[in-house]
C-alpha cells in the first residue's frame, strides 16, 4: 500500500491526515503532468514527421504510390504490440525513446492525410478531437464515478472497432467506414476518461517507486492512442477532401 496516503484505512490526527492528502495530490499533480507532457510531445512527433513526408514527394510517392504504403500501415500497430510484450524489461529512458519512436512511425502512417484531406479541415478534426479528450480526461481526473465497471463494454468496443477498420482496409465499405467511425468516436471518448482514472490509481499504487516513471510513459502511450484516434475518426466522418 502506498505509504503516503491511503484514503480508506489512514486514521492518523486530521492536520497529519491533510498534510498527506497534501503531499498526495501534489504528487499525483506532477505525475499526470508528466503524462500529458508526454503524450504531448508524440503528438507533436508525428505531427512532424507527416507534414515533413507529405511536403516531400520524393518521399511520400514511393511510399503511398506503392505497396509500401501498407507497412505505413500496419507498423504502428506492429509498434504497439512490440512495445506492449517488451516494455516490463525496459528502462524508463528506453521506454521513453520507444514510445517517441512510435510516434514517429505513426507520423509516417498519418502523413496521408495531408494529401487527401483539406488543411482546414484538418485542423478543426484536430481541435474537435483535442477539445473532446480535454474534457474526458479533466471529466474522468475529477469524477467520484468508478468507471472501472465500463471495462468489458470498452474493451469489447475496441476490439469490434479494430476488426471493422481492418476489414475495411480491404473491402473499402462506405456504409462500414460509417458505422465505426461513429462507433470508435464513443468508444475512444469513454477510454479517454476511463485510462486516465486508471493512470491515477496506477500512481496510488506505485508512486515513489521507480515504476512510477515508466508508468507515465504508458500512460501517455495509452492517451496519446486515444487522442489520435479521436482525430482520425472526426476526419473520416467530417473532413473536407482535396477536390
Amino acid at each position: 500500500m502506498n505509504s503516503l496516503f491511503d484514503p480508506v484505512t489512514y486514521s492518523r490526527p486530521s492536520s497529519t491526515r491533510a498534510q498527506g492528502a497534501a503531499v498526495y495530490d501534489e504528487g499525483l499533480r506532477r505525475h499526470m503532468l508528466g503524462v500529458y507532457r508526454n503524450m504531448a510531445l508524440g503528438l507533436g512527433t508525428s505531427a512532424l514527421v507527416a507534414l515533413l513526408i507529405a511536403s516531400t514527394p520524393a518521399v511520400y510517392q514511393p511510399i503511398f504510390g506503392t505497396p509500401l504504403k501498407w507497412v505505413a500501415i500496419f507498423a504502428p500497430l506492429a509498434f504497439v504490440l512490440f512495445f506492449s510484450f517488451r516494455v516490463e524489461r525496459m528502462t524508463t529512458a528506453q521506454a521513453r525513446a520507444a514510445f517517441y519512436a512510435f510516434a514517429a512511425v505513426m507520423g509516417v502512417s498519418m502523413a496521408s492525410i495531408f494529401l487527401v484531406f483539406t488543411g482546414t479541415s484538418i485542423a478543426l478534426a484536430f481541435a474537435s478531437a483535442a477539445a473532446v479528450f480535454a474534457a474526458m480526461s479533466l471529466w474522468g481526473y475529477t469524477t467520484n464515478v468508478d468507471l472501472s465497471r465500463w471495462t468489458t463494454f470498452l474493451m469489447v468496443g475496441l476490439l469490434g472497432v479494430v476488426i471493422a477498420s481492418l476489414v475495411n482496409l480491404f473491402i473499402g465499405s462506405s456504409t462500414l467506414q460509417l458505422v465505426f467511425s461513429i462507433a470508435g468516436v464513443l468508444v475512444f471518448t469513454g477510454l479517454t476518461a476511463w485510462d486516465t482514472q486508471r493512470l491515477m490509481s496506477e500512481y496510488l499504487a506505485y508512486a515513489g517507486s521507480d515504476r512510477a516513471d515508466k508508468l507515465a510513459v504508458m500512460g501517455a502511450l495509452s492517451l496519446y492512442l486515444n487522442h489520435i484516434n479521436l482525430f482520425q475518426l472526426l476526419l473520416s466522418l467530417f473532413g473536407q477532401r482535396e477536390e
